[in-house]
């Protein structure tokens, strides 16, 4: 609708009605979530009965925090190492891909270009099924003609990194190369006639530019892999991800410890979000 155009009073009561009930829709389950973990109930659902801090700090015998859960701490540390791992090979490989997509022009790029985008509508489940085949296979190959067995042809760390690094190196990519669309190529052939090798100018010049873009592609890309379940899900071995761990416990039936994680992963995540977001500012000022 055009906006200088007079507005109804049904359309603005209509139009506040739809925001409302989009945040409302998109908010309500975070923030019943988020009460949850102070509740004072051995269940991780209402009703309510009364405040508690017994999901954060208790150290037993009947209740024990999430400061005090092993399980769920060694979790969430497999998850920071899993993340950490995958958003720098992400980094390395997805600023490079947008180097050679937007500065480069070989044969068959186009194809290729859509091979790199083929992740993100191939299903996670999908994904993470085909890569716990290949590598199996692949492992049974090298074993039975080699004589040699490899941790990362079986479900483990490095293979649920090798996977989420398939397909969430094409977000680091495409944010990369959205930048570098708008970069002026004329600062690097400027920077070359004064003296600059290729490697300096990328270093002082290219990169220098590209840094809100890279630094946000990682965030997105820690974040990403941090929260990843469908794809870890068949890949992970003996040292499962927050994510599965948390999968585990609700099949399983858990307390409102769950709760509690939650809540401190949204105001990690949001803390990130909003570090991000400054930095970025900076950088555009």
């Amino acid at each position: 609708m055009i906006r200088s155009l007079p507005r109804s009073r049904r359309y603005t009561w209509g139009f506040n009605l739809f925001i409302g009930a989009y945040f409302l829709f998109l908010f309500a389950p975070l923030v019943v979530t988020c009460v949850l973990a102070f509740n004072n109930s051995d269940f991780p659902s209402l009703p309510w009965q009364g405040f508690s801090l017994d999901w954060f700090l208790a150290d037993g015998p009947d209740r024990i925090g999430i400061f005090h859960d092993e399980q769920n701490l060694r979790a969430i540390w497999t998850s920071f190492q899993t993340a950490f791992f995958v958003s720098i090979f992400c980094v390395l490989v997805g600023t490079c891909a947008a180097f050679l997509f937007e500065q480069e022009e070989f044969r068959f790029k186009g194809a290729l270009y859509f091979l790199m985008l083929a992740p993100l509508v191939i299903p996670g489940v999908i994904l993470g099924i085909s890569l716990l085949l290949a590598s199996n296979t692949a492992g049974m190959y090298v074993e039975n003609n080699f004589g040699l067995d490899f941790d990362l042809f079986r479900p483990s760390f490095w293979l649920v990194v090798l996977g989420q690094f398939s397909f969430i190196t094409t977000f680091v990519c495409l944010v990369v190369s959205a930048r570098l669309r708008k970069f002026d190529r004329t600062l690097e052939e400027a920077a070359l006639n004064l003296g600059a090798n290729r490697l300096e100018v990328i270093w002082h010049i290219t990169l220098k530019f590209l840094q809100p873009a890279i630094v946000g592609a990682g965030a997105v890309a820690f974040l990403m892999s941090f929260e990843n379940f469908n794809t870890t899900l068949f890949l992970v071995g003996s040292e499962p991800t927050l994510p599965i761990n948390l999968y585990l416990q609700v099949r399983d039936g858990s307390t409102p410890v769950i709760n509690a994680v939650s809540l401190l992963l949204l105001v990690g995540t949001s803390i990130l979000a909003l570090v991000n977001l400054y930095f970025s500012k900076e950088e555009a000022d």
